[in-house]
């Protein structure tokens, strides 16, 4: 998972500090320099604030696609919807929710539970699913309609 660049991409294409960032997330600056850095993962709900405010899509962030934002992409995940489509996915896959639990390294537990929409995908899973399964994960978290493959992921060059 590679996301942390293109955060620190973002972030300096706006002439924004990592403070003006933590300020944003109502965190400590030392909290989002983690995220930045990648030393921890950045909890799926700052994630989805960072994307409304930079107007980019997960997949985006995530290096999945270069289009930045999606027509009609809402701001707000919805863990109904995103319980339902993991569920379809994972049905599409011919998975048990063991067997995707084990590919994705996780508890069988927290399949069931995101898919009764009781907590949002985390982060990591999210990123994951997406990899493996060429899926959206826009799509897979609800914020947009349309359901959309997504390419290998590429290793963008940043010129500094």
């Amino acid at each position: 998972m590679n996301y942390g660049m293109k955060l620190k991409d973002l972030r300096d294409l706006y002439e924004l500090t990592q403070q003006d960032i933590a300020d944003v997330l109502k965190v400590a600056r030392s909290t989002y320099n983690q995220y930045e850095q990648q030393y921890d993962i950045i909890p799926i709900k700052h994630l989805n604030h960072l994307c409304n405010h930079f107007k980019v899509s997960f997949d985006y962030v995530f290096n999945f696609t270069k289009l930045k934002r999606y027509q009609d992409e809402i701001d707000k995940i919805d863990t109904k919807i995103s319980g339902e489509r993991l569920k379809e996915l994972r049905k599409e896959f011919n998975l048990t929710q063991s067997r995707l639990a084990k590919k994705l390294n996780i508890a069988n537990t927290i399949i069931s539970e995101y898919e009764t929409g009781h907590f949002p995908i985390s982060t990591a899973t999210l990123y994951s699913l997406s990899d493996k399964f060429n899926i959206s994960s826009d799509y897979l978290l609800g914020k947009i309609d349309e359901k959309i493959t997504i390419e290998e992921p590429t290793i963008l060059t940043y010129n500094y």
